[in-house]
């Protein structure tokens, strides 16, 4: 979190966070993630950790939560400590910020690829270069395994 602060919006740069979801207190569901993010108007910090220890995730100003499309701002942003901190800010190339059911959570896309995907048990999820953010592949490999997934929002 200290890293990602410059990062945030600047109206949100000192603003304290509190940790919401975490698989190791809550289990691996992302029906208990999106009742536990279910904040409206609050922003929320993905953080996630592969079996490759790979660290990585998203900044979404919106609550992460169910939609029937596509949803968010252009101040939604991916990024990856590979091994230092690299941000994959928005290009204006379509809106395709967050979108989730309870079978997947997406963010990013364009053209069938994901910036980052999650399933619905939590265990597996992926990385693609998307038009979106025109990302690099966030973890080692385009699908990985989840070790650890946290979800931030605002005190």
């Amino acid at each position: 979190l200290p890293q990602l602060g410059p990062q945030l919006p600047p109206r949100l740069a000192q603003r304290p966070w509190h940790l919401l979801y975490s698989t190791g207190r809550d289990g691996f569901s992302l029906r208990t993630l999106y009742r536990s993010g279910d904040q409206p108007g609050s922003p929320a910090l993905l953080l996630i950790r592969d079996t490759e220890a790979q660290a990585f995730g998203a900044f979404s100003a919106s609550a992460i939560r169910c939609s029937s499309g596509f949803y968010g701002t252009g101040e939604t942003f991916l990024f990856s400590f590979c091994p230092e901190l690299k941000v994959f800010r928005w290009t204006g190339r379509n809106n395709f910020f967050v979108k989730g059911d309870v079978n997947l959570l997406m963010v990013g896309g364009g053209s069938g690829r994901f910036g980052l995907w999650l399933d619905g048990d939590l265990h597996h999820g992926g990385s693609q270069p998307c038009e979106t953010f025109e990302n690099e592949t966030l973890s080692h490999q385009e699908e990985f395994c989840i070790q650890d997934l946290e979800l931030w929002g605002l005190a």
